[in-house]
């Protein structure tokens, strides 16, 4: 009897839903696949009923699911969402199969061992090590995550360090976090600058406070289109100086963020860098800024060029990994 399972990668903005069947033994085969605006709906039970209404009817032996928020005693209040999701009510909705909750970044970690080659890029080759390795994704938010090494094998480990205070390193960030403290009620996170909202509030930053020229042409685009998709692309083109300066501060200060959780799971096994803006700064990220930022720790330089960087391409990280955990769950991992 094939045996299947139930993957997600649930967001703010969309909830990615997946099944997938064990097929030779323990090979994951994806049977279908499908995405569901988050907003629209009461929880995730209900999504879940949707995706199993929508095809054949199929037992599911389990379940895994990455969610944006913390994971505290089998249940999480998501970051992003009104939404409260628990083990037992999960359980319910795949009709009692076992279920495991994991944070979105820690779903993502995990999928990191799993992707093959050609979804990962290499930023830095530095000396591979077995030990810790570190991820962090910029999106909605900013994720951080590590997968510890036991000694046999790798254990995926979730965090809330996009949520730690911002650390300006240098005067023009010291004008940046005065300028952001009064966004934000004088509390500033990672987060409010490495995200999508963060690359915006860099742009507003640098046209309100420092008055960079900006062409009403572009103005009037960030009123009506997604802002951070349109800074990123004029960032990435160079058809706005000013937009560059916002994508070039953006991959700095994300480098040195990717630094500093490197320092703090000490991982010589190397870095995981993630999130869908990274995919489309791409040009940006392999310029040399995020290394030179990445590496400039004092003393500590020269063990973070020792560390391999890798850049994941596949945008379903966090759904291959909650895929590899719900296998995991019927002892096929």
């Amino acid at each position: 009897m094939t045996i299947h399972v139930l993957a997600g990668d649930i967001g703010g903005t969309k909830t990615n839903l997946a099944l997938y069947a064990l097929e030779g033994g323990d090979e994951l085969c994806l049977v279908r696949e499908a995405s569901f605006p988050s907003a629209q709906y009461a929880g995730l039970e209900a999504v879940i009923a949707d995706f199993r209404s929508s095809g054949a009817d199929t037992t599911i032996a389990a379940g895994a699911f990455g969610i944006a928020g913390p994971v505290l005693d089998g249940r999480v209040e998501a970051t992003n969402l009104p939404w409260k999701v628990d083990t037992p009510g999960i359980r319910r909705a795949i009709d009692g199969g076992q279920v495991r909750l994991m944070n979105d970044l820690e779903a993502t970690a995990y999928g990191a061992l799993f992707l093959p080659a050609a979804e990962i890029l290499t930023l830095n080759t530095g000396k591979a090590r077995r030990g810790n390795c570190a991820v962090i994704a910029a999106g909605t938010g900013l994720g951080q995550a590590f997968l510890f090494w036991d000694g046999q094998g790798y254990r995926p480990a979730a965090t809330e360090g996009g949520h730690v205070d911002f650390p300006p390193r240098n005067e023009k960030e010291v004008e940046l976090l005065r300028f952001l403290r009064k966004q934000h009620d004088g509390r500033v996170s990672s987060e409010r600058v490495l995200s999508g909202p963060g690359l915006v509030s860099l742009f507003n930053f640098l046209f309100q406070v420092l008055q960079r020229p900006v062409a009403e042409s572009l103005r009037a685009r960030l009123q009506t289109e997604d802002a951070a998709a349109v800074i990123g692309e004029a960032g990435v083109t160079g058809s706005c100086r000013t937009c560059a300066e916002a994508v070039d501060m953006f991959v700095s200060l994300y480098g040195a963020q990717a630094g500093n959780l490197a320092l703090t799971v000490m991982s010589v096994g190397g870095v995981y860098i993630g999130g869908g803006i990274v995919t489309r700064l791409l040009p940006k990220m392999t310029s040399g800024g995020f290394m030179q930022s990445f590496t400039d720790k004092g003393r500590f330089g020269q063990l973070l060029q020792d560390m391999p960087v890798r850049i994941m391409l596949n945008p379903k990280a966090a759904q291959v990994g909650a895929a590899h955990a719900a296998r995991a769950l019927v002892g096929h991992g």
